[in-house]
């Protein structure tokens, strides 16, 4: 069976190869947060003149996985912008359609910031506080009982008397994985991890759950939508990717996490507490087929877009430390694939 697989993914590389000529434009899909960097690069890449102009599609990292994984050839993306490391189910449906050499790309790293309109009064939240504003269940006097705040001041008497209003990203969002990961399982108590795990749940999947009752607002893939909200409500809150608050800072600002707010130094060496990696994966078997392909890894890794002072910098990249920067460009020089097992 496998090698019948081998089979029809060489056929199927070969047949791409054959008909390439039917797109000569890099095609990208994956993260709203990696979106900005990657137009950015796209457009410093198509002044160039060699090549055209990448096209971009920004589908959240989720939407992005499914699409870049369905397999090799023109009618399937070249690259797939992520706010978060490739997930085992998804390198599982890479290798399932064919797509097994994949190239991982370290863009840089980023920090979700917790947001609201410039008009609100400064605010400071503990990761507790966050899951306990958030969380489909929460501890009170030893027992899990559906979330029942709907105040911030509910939660802790010192934050304010007003209605908890947050805009978070769907499931299929990278930056919602990120929290999930960095706020959600990190803020959720011992008593509530207890208490899962008696029952005979899985702890990390329980407290990742986000209340469904209106106060938390499932507000699409699209960032920029999120910004114009919150400018206009100065009560509501959301979080995303650090390009959006330095691109909107005449709108928003961001709130404190754990008494630190984000800052370039902050989130380089992850004293910020929502720090994270990004990333995008590229099909290595498209590369030398659709033109310029080699070309814009080359382009998107180099110090001049990556270094500290590269132009993605100015738009909030936060550079990798130099030893993690010397691993990504190798990758893309070389074309060093991942495993998928």
């Amino acid at each position: 069976m496998k090698t019948l697989k081998n089979i029809i993914a060489v056929l199927a590389i070969l047949s791409f190869a054959s008909y390439a000529n039917a797109r000569d434009q890099i095609k990208i899909v994956g993260s709203s947060t990696v979106y900005p960097y990657a137009t950015v690069v796209a457009e410093q890449f198509g002044k160039k003149g060699s090549f055209k102009t990448p096209v971009i599609e920004s589908t959240g990292t989720g939407g992005g996985m499914k699409l870049f994984c369905a397999g090799i050839g023109v009618n399937h993306p070249d690259i797939t912008n992520a706010s978060r490391a490739i997930k085992p189910k998804e390198k599982a449906l890479c290798e399932k359609n064919g797509v097994k050499d994949i190239i991982e790309i370290v863009v840089g790293n980023d920090g979700i910031t917790f947001s609201h309109s410039t008009k609100a009064p400064d605010a400071n939240f503990t990761k507790e506080q966050l899951w306990r504003a958030l969380a489909a269940k929460v501890d009170i006097d030893g027992k899990l009982v559906e979330n029942p705040y709907k105040k911030w001041s509910d939660i802790d008497s010192g934050l304010p008397s007003k209605k908890i209003e947050i805009l978070i990203a769907p499931p299929t969002s990278g930056t919602r994985d990120a929290w999930n990961s960095l706020v959600m399982v990190k803020g959720c108590t011992k008593g509530a991890k207890s208490l899962y795990e008696a029952d005979g749940k899985k702890a990390k999947k329980e407290c990742a759950k986000m209340r469904e009752d209106g106060y938390a607002v499932e507000a699409g893939e699209n960032d920029t939508l999120i910004v114009q909200k919150l400018a206009a409500n100065p009560d509501a809150y959301g979080f995303f990717g650090y390009s959006y608050l330095l691109a909107n800072k005449d709108k928003i600002k961001a709130a404190a996490v754990n008494g630190v707010k984000p800052s370039l130094e902050g989130i380089q060496d992850y004293s910020y507490p929502i720090a994270r990696p990004l990333f995008f994966y590229a099909k290595k078997a498209h590369v030398g087929v659709v033109p310029g392909l080699k070309e814009f890894l080359a382009e998107f890794t180099s110090k001049k877009a990556m270094g500290s002072r590269g132009y993605l910098t100015d738009i909030g990249l936060v550079p990798l430390a130099s030893d993690k920067y010397k691993t990504t460009r190798t990758a893309a020089k070389d074309l060093v694939t991942i495993s998928l097992n």
